[in-house]
């Protein structure tokens, strides 16, 4: 899709690298010494969205039967900055399988190109801050040295979570890490990220999925992906991936689903995959924090962006990997 200067939806132009983001768990520059192959394929989203669910969707049709190695190790976080860079551009250039990285950069922050495909998924923002809230909570020692041990733009140590979600969710809400940020304290803003993505998500090379989509019929969205990345699998096989990502299935082999074997949340790696379920902040959120929270996320998402972010939260869907 190439650039239309008479047209003012960015739509209509490609996405544009305009800002580096350098924080306590990563630098987008280290996407930079990494030579783009054709068949790339990019997982985004912003947190607790199904990242690691969306990842192991993509390993089960790119691999038949059990996976090579931990999902980690075949599908890495390229800018987090607790990994040796170096060691880690060598692993992905070695890789002969279709390569599948991991991202949780907004689009303005990672390098674009035609011949990529990106997968983006999200997740109503209510129910990614219950399970954000989890996820920090359950920080092991050695994971606050991690993210501690490498300086950020901003200078702070990376804090220890609040003592009650809603200390934790009115910060998220309405406090940035970095300068530009509004929201997503500690950890990074939630809505430019979506906002970032949903602007552009008409391009070919990009398939926008919700949460809430693979949770209500995981085997037409597991098709949808399929075709997207110009896979054809029967639907034997379609079934097989389906059952291979069953929560409960991977919950059983959750060591190798989750970053670093599950050693840095305190419960393991059971604790990283939770519930997967929507709505538990039903009855948490005080009256107040929701409608916060409805005012902040319609100032900061266009109109068609909250709406496709918001939609079918009220529905009762059965439980899945999240």
């Amino acid at each position: 899709m190439s650039s239309d200067p008479q047209c003012p939806d960015p739509r209509c132009s490609d996405p544009q690298l305009t800002r580096r983001i350098r924080n306590h768990h990563f630098d987008s520059q280290r996407w930079n010494g990494l030579p783009p192959r054709d068949d790339d394929i990019i997982i985004a989203s912003p947190y607790k969205s199904g990242t690691t669910w969306l990842q192991s969707i993509v390993a089960h049709l790119l691999f038949e039967g059990e996976l090579p190695a931990s999902l980690a190790e075949l599908s890495p976080w390229l800018e987090a900055n607790y990994h040796d860079l170096e060691a880690l551009q060598q692993t992905l250039e070695q890789q002969r399988h279709r390569r599948f990285i991991k991202s949780h950069l907004p689009l303005d922050a990672l390098p674009w190109d035609h011949q990529r495909s990106f997968l983006y998924i999200a997740r109503d923002g209510r129910d990614v801050a219950m399970s954000l809230w989890n996820h920090y909570i359950n920080w092991s020692d050695e994971a606050h040295q991690l993210v501690n041990q490498v300086p950020n733009e901003r200078g702070d140590t990376f804090p220890r979570a609040p003592a009650d979600v809603q200390t934790f969710f009115d910060d998220w809400l309405q406090r940035g890490w970095l300068g530009w940020e509004q929201d997503g304290w500690p950890y990074w803003s939630f809505f430019h990220n979506v906002q970032s993505w949903w602007d552009h998500h008409q391009q070919p090379n990009i398939l926008l999925l919700h949460y809430n989509d693979l949770k209500a019929d995981l085997l037409a969205q597991v098709q949808r992906i399929a075709c997207f990345l110009g896979i054809d699998p029967d639907p034997e096989r379609l079934e097989m991936v389906c059952a291979a990502v069953d929560f409960k299935a991977m919950r059983r082999r959750s060591a190798t689903y989750v970053p670093c074997g599950g050693r840095l949340w305190k419960g393991g790696a059971e604790s990283f995959l939770y519930r997967g379920t929507n709505g538990r902040w039903r009855g948490v959120l005080r009256p107040e924090q929701l409608e916060a929270y409805e005012r902040v996320s319609r100032n900061a998402l266009s109109p068609d962006c909250h709406s496709w972010l918001h939609r079918s939260c009220d529905q009762q869907l059965p439980t899945v990997a999240g």
